[in-house]
């Protein structure tokens, strides 16, 4: 029976404001989009949301088709959930998207009404859960009206099944118009979901976060570690391990080599600073007051130790800023 750590709470994770919301998020996050499927080790997934709770981590970021196959992190995060946090729901952040691919036919992906609220309904059911804290549209749909989206995600925060929405990887001129539109139907957008790390400065290039500031909109990156290139496991090559080894991963061998040469350089930096280059990267994605919460992915409990250390390392001074910026550089508006 597992009984969480008395101490979880004793400021050892920092916590930041979501935009101007009530709500505050864990400064890093858990997202269960790769291990968390059934061909992982389901016990290791157990110890992973146990050892992520007891370090102080309350929200759990997943979709409807994570996996694999799609669905099945939510049934494991759903048994988790029942058996293990039951008792700890209202201590949670559970989110959850819908928009890409899950269920054949014309209605198992992107933005309709059809495919949104059908999506939460199934969603709830693997979570065992009756609401989710954050509902996402989780990709821009280029084929069906946006108030149409956005009416989905005001029906689902007015019928119960979420307390908040969200937005993912929109790009700037739609994200402003679905703002507005939730807006006008007294449903404020909660957060803003981007990838961002030190070799994906697009919200910075795109204007988005200046503009999310302006709004007092909070945000969740993804990514903060360029799906592992920014874990230094690289460095030497492709291990035969990794992601990018896998025929079906996002991540490829030629989009690691691409980076390869700045990868290396950002490692030189850490040895003088004296921490990993993961943790360089992800103080660097945290400096931003608007980025709520980094959203970290983990294999085994020692990776997610590891990962939470960085929350131990200095801040990152204005002179390693600028090395860093002549290694991957900020993009210009």
């Amino acid at each position: 029976m597992y009984r969480a750590d008395s101490q979880r709470y004793d400021g050892r994770m920092p916590y930041r404001r979501c935009g101007d919301s009530g709500i505050s998020l864990p400064a890093l996050s858990l997202g269960l989009w790769h291990n968390f499927g059934q061909a992982d080790d389901f016990e290791e997934a157990r110890r992973m949301l146990r050892r992520a709770f007891d370090r102080g981590i309350t929200h759990f970021d997943l979709a409807n088709n994570y996996g694999p196959p799609p669905g099945a992190a939510e049934e494991t995060a759903g048994r988790l959930l029942a058996e293990d946090f039951a008792s700890h729901r209202d201590e949670l952040i559970i989110s959850t998207k819908a928009g890409h691919l899950m269920w054949d036919g014309p209605y198992g992906e992107w933005g309709s009404r059809k495919h949104m609220l059908s999506s939460l309904d199934q969603s709830l059911r693997r979570l065992r859960l009756d609401y989710v804290d954050i509902f996402y549209a989780h990709r821009p749909d280029p084929h069906t009206r946006l108030e149409e989206t956005v009416g989905a995600l005001v029906t689902a925060v007015n019928s119960g099944r979420a307390l908040y929405v969200g937005l993912s990887k929109f790009p700037p001129k739609m994200l402003r118009r679905a703002v507005r539109m939730l807006g006008e139907a007294g449903i404020r957008c909660l957060i803003y979901q981007p990838p961002y790390s030190i070799l994906d400065r697009w919200p910075e290039r795109s204007g988005i976060f200046d503009w999310l500031k302006s709004r007092k909109i909070g945000s969740a990156v993804f990514s903060p570690l360029a799906q592992g290139m920014l874990t230094g496991k690289y460095i030497s090559g492709i291990p035969e391990t990794s992601r990018a080894a896998r025929p079906e991963g996002f991540l490829q061998p030629d989009q690691v080599e691409a980076r390869l040469k700045q990868v290396r350089a950002l490692n030189k930096l850490t040895l003088d600073w004296g921490h990993p280059l993961h943790h360089l990267a992800l103080r660097w994605a945290l400096r931003r007051k608007v980025v709520a919460t980094a959203i970290i992915g983990t294999r085994t409990c020692g990776q997610l130790d590891s990962s939470l250390a960085a929350l131990e390392a200095p801040e990152l001074d204005d002179s390693l800023l600028d090395a860093i910026d002549k290694i991957s550089p900020a993009p210009k508006a």
